[in-house]
């Protein structure tokens, strides 16, 4: 399954790369997420409560940023699994676009799943992973408007 998907953030890149980095931000953002530990600059522990479609799984997972690029671009791999619901496991490459005030955030995705969630169906999944990253973004947009009145 791929996504991808640019959306326009009203604060400059800096902040932008910023909020991405830091787990507090990351947390209110991510869907379902109870909880994201921050081990290190670059390694990421989460576990979030989804449903797709009758499935609905608790999962514990590990995200990688690899940040070579920063603050222009980044990526990050990652792995979760949620028991007898399945596993998922994939990457993303984000770029940042300073745009005058704003900042424009591309991302390429990639995923695959496993267990339970595979046999879904892909219609299904691709468009509860659409739905996912369009509450993420927009959640992340809002956060960084409620930054910028504070």
């Amino acid at each position: 399954m791929e996504l991808s998907d640019e959306i326009r953030i009203s604060a400059p890149k800096d902040q932008v790369y910023a909020a991405l980095n830091d787990p507090d931000v990351l947390q209110k953002c991510i869907p379902g997420c109870e909880e994201l530990i921050k081990h290190s600059d670059t390694e990421l522990e989460a576990k979030v409560l989804l449903k797709v479609g009758p499935v609905k799984a608790r999962f514990g997972g590990n995200v990688e940023l690899n940040t070579e690029g920063a603050p222009d671009q980044f990526s990050l791999t990652g792995q979760g699994n949620g028991g007898a619901a399945g596993h998922a496991k994939g990457g993303a490459d984000v770029t940042l676009i300073a745009d005058g005030d704003e900042t424009i955030l591309r991302y390429d995705a990639k995923a695959e799943i496993g267990g339970k969630l595979a046999q879904l169906g892909s219609r299904l999944i691709q468009s509860t992973a659409k739905k996912l990253a369009a509450k993420f973004f927009k959640s992340f947009a809002e956060v960084m408007e409620e930054e910028k009145v504070a």
